[in-house]
C-alpha cells in the first residue's frame, strides 16, 4: 500500500514540476503569438491558459499541452486586422462549435489516413519552424530604430547563456531526474544571470504580463448574418488548422509513449476549449508540440501537468509577473532548442536511401511547406501529394493474362485495379483490329472501382463492336453491370462467381 502511495506522489511531483516548466515556456510563447496575432499580450496568456486547463480537465490526451499556437495566429491577423479583435472572439467561440460538431461526429478518427511520410515532414517542418523562431531573440533595436543581429558581448553572452542552458538540460538526467532538467536550467540561468548582473534579455524586456482573472466577455458584435459571413470562413480555416496539428501533435505523443490517444475526445476538447476562450477574451489556439515535447521529456505523462501548467500561467499573470519579468530568454532560448533536438527525426535521413524516392520527396515537401505557409496546407498537400503518388504506382499494375483456345477464342484475363489512373493503360492492352473474332475478358481477378473504369469498359466494348468482334465481358459485379450502357448487353453473368463490391460512383449516391 505504501509502495502505491509513493509511486502516485512521484508521479504527481513529476507532472506539477514538468507544469511549471511549461508554464514558464508558455509565457514568451503566447505572447510572441499574441503579437503575431495583432492582439494584447494578455489576449494570448488567457487564450493559452484556458487551453491548457480546459483540455487537460475534459479532453485531453495525457500528456498534450494545449495552448496559444503560431499556426492559428497567422490566420487570425488578418481578420483582427479588418474587423477588429471583438470579432476574434465570436470567431474563436463558433470555431469551438466546429470542432466540437467534429468530435462527436467522430471525425477524428480520419487522422489515420495521414501518412507517415507526412508525419514525418510534419515534425520536421515544425521543428525548423520553432528554430527559426528563436532566431528574432537575437536580435535587438539599434539606434536607428531597427532590429539588427547581436553582436559583441551581447551576443557572446546569449550564446553562453544559451549553451549553459542547453548543457545543464543534457547532462543533468544523466545524473538524477528529481528535477525536470529544463526547470533546473531555467532556475540555474536565472540566478546566475540575477545574482551575477550579466547584462541581457530577459521576459520583460518583451511585454507586460500582469494582469487579473480572466472575466466573461460576451464577444460585442451584431448578432447578424452579416456578421457570420465574416466569421464563418475564418472559423473554418481556425478549426481545421487546429484540429489538424492537434490530431498529429497527438499522434507523435502516442508513438513515445507507446500508448494511443482519442482523436474525437481531444477534438471534442479542443472545442470546447476555443468556445470558452471566446466567451472570456482569449484568442484560443490548439495542441503545442514544442511544449508537448518539454512535457513529456520532463515526465509529465498524465493530465495533471496540463492543468497544473494552466494553473502556474494563471498564477504569474496575477501575482508572480514581476518574478517572471525577470527571466533571461536566453533560457528559454536554450530550452527551445533542446525542444527542437527531440522533435527533429534524425533518423528520417538515414531513410533516404531506404524508402522509395517518392515517399522522400512528400516528406522533404511536407516539412518545406509547413516552414514557409502553414500547417494545415502542408498537411493536405503532403496527403494529396502521396494519393497521387500511390494512384501512379497502382496504374502500372494493371496488366493481361492471354490464352488462345484451339476453338479459337481468345481469353484475356485482366488483373489489377482498373480506375481512373490506369484507364489509359488498360486501353493500350487491347487491339481489337488484330485480335479474334470471339473475345472474353474475364474480370474476376481486377476490380472495377470508379466512373473512368466504367467509361474504359464501354469505350472497349465499342471498339470491338465496330471492329465486327463479338466480346464476352465475364465475371463484374452488379454494381458494374447497373453502370454499363454499351456494354451491358454484352456481360455474362453468373451470380455464383461474380464478385460483390461497391463502386466510388456519383450515379449511385
Amino acid at each position: 500500500m505504501f509502495q502505491i502511495y509513493y509511486d502516485h506522489a512521484a508521479k504527481a511531483r513529476d507532472d506539477v514540476l514538468s507544469g511549471l516548466t511549461v508554464a514558464i515556456a508558455l509565457v514568451p510563447e503566447a505572447v510572441a503569438f499574441a503579437f503575431v496575432a495583432g492582439v494584447n499580450p494578455l489576449v494570448g496568456l488567457y487564450g493559452a491558459f484556458l487551453m491548457g486547463l480546459i483540455t487537460s480537465l475534459i479532453g485531453g490526451r495525457p500528456g498534450m499541452i494545449s495552448g496559444a499556437t503560431g499556426a492559428t495566429a497567422v490566420v487570425m491577423v488578418a481578420l483582427v486586422a479588418r474587423h477588429g479583435v471583438e470579432y476574434l472572439f465570436a470567431a474563436v467561440a463558433l470555431t469551438g462549435l466546429l470542432q466540437v460538431v467534429f468530435g462527436t461526429l467522430k471525425f477524428g478518427k480520419y487522422i489515420r489516413m495521414v501518412p507517415y511520410t507526412v508525419m514525418l515532414g510534419f515534425v520536421n517542418g515544425l521543428a525548423i519552424v520553432i528554430f527559426l523562431a528563436q532566431m528574432d531573440h537575437f536580435k535587438a533595436v539599434g539606434s536607428d530604430g531597427a532590429m539588427h543581429w547581436l553582436s559583441g558581448a551581447p551576443l557572446f553572452t546569449m550564446l553562453a547563456l544559451v549553451g549553459l542552458t542547453m548543457a545543464i538540460m543534457y547532462f543533468l538526467p544523466k545524473i538524477t531526474r528529481a528535477i525536470p532538467g529544463g526547470l533546473a536550467a531555467i532556475i540555474t540561468i536565472s540566478l546566475i544571470v540575477i545574482f551575477g548582473g550579466v547584462e541581457t534579455k530577459v521576459v520583460g524586456d518583451i511585454a507586460d504580463i500582469s494582469g487579473s482573472l480572466p472575466s466573461l466577455h460576451i464577444p460585442d458584435v451584431p448578432l447578424n448574418l452579416e456578421t457570420l459571413g465574416i466569421i464563418l470562413p475564418y472559423a473554418f480555416i481556425l478549426a481545421g488548422v487546429g484540429l489538424i496539428e492537434s490530431l498529429l501533435t497527438m499522434t507523435v505523443v502516442d508513438e513515445m509513449t507507446g500508448t494511443r490517444g482519442q482523436g474525437n475526445r481531444v477534438s471534442i476538447g479542443q472545442g470546447v476549449a476555443n468556445t470558452v476562450n471566446g466567451f472570456f477574451g482569449g484568442m484560443g489556439g490548439c495542441a503545442m508540440i514544442g511544449q508537448t515535447m518539454i512535457n513529456v521529456s520532463s515526465g509529465g505523462l498524465r493530465n495533471l501537468s496540463g492543468i497544473a501548467a494552466a494553473l502556474f500561467l494563471l498564477v504569474f499573470i496575477v501575482v508572480a509577473s514581476d518574478l517572471i519579468a525577470m527571466l533571461p530568454v536566453a533560457a528559454l532560448v536554450g530550452l527551445m532548442f533542446m525542444v527542437v533536438i527531440g522533435t527533429f527525426e534524425w533518423g528520417s535521413f538515414n531513410l533516404l536511401n531506404k524508402v522509395p524516392r517518392e515517399d522522400s520527396f512528400v516528406g522533404i515537401l511536407v516539412a518545406v511547406v509547413t516552414v514557409y505557409t502553414d500547417l494545415a496546407t502542408a498537411v493536405i498537400i503532403g496527403v494529396i501529394a502521396t494519393a497521387l503518388v500511390f494512384a501512379w504506382k497502382q496504374a502500372r499494375h494493371i496488366y493481361l493474362i492471354s490464352e488462345s483456345r484451339p476453338d479459337g477464342v481468345m481469353v484475356h484475363r485482366v488483373h489489377g485495379p482498373l480506375f481512373f489512373a490506369s484507364v489509359h493503360r488498360f486501353s493500350e492492352l487491347f487491339d481489337p483490329e488484330n485480335d479474334a473474332n470471339e473475345v472474353y475478358i474475364d474480370c474476376a481477378m481486377s476490380r472495377i472501382a470508379d466512373h473512368s473504369a466504367i467509361e474504359a469498359i464501354d469505350n472497349l466494348a465499342e471498339r470491338y463492336k465496330n471492329a465486327g468482334k463479338t466480346l464476352h465481358l465475364i465475371h463484374l459485379s452488379r454494381e458494374c453491370r447497373e453502370l454499363l450502357t454499351t456494354a451491358a448487353d454484352l456481360v455474362e453473368v453468373n451470380i455464383k462467381e461474380d464478385p460483390n463490391y461497391h463502386i466510388a460512383d456519383d450515379k449511385l449516391a
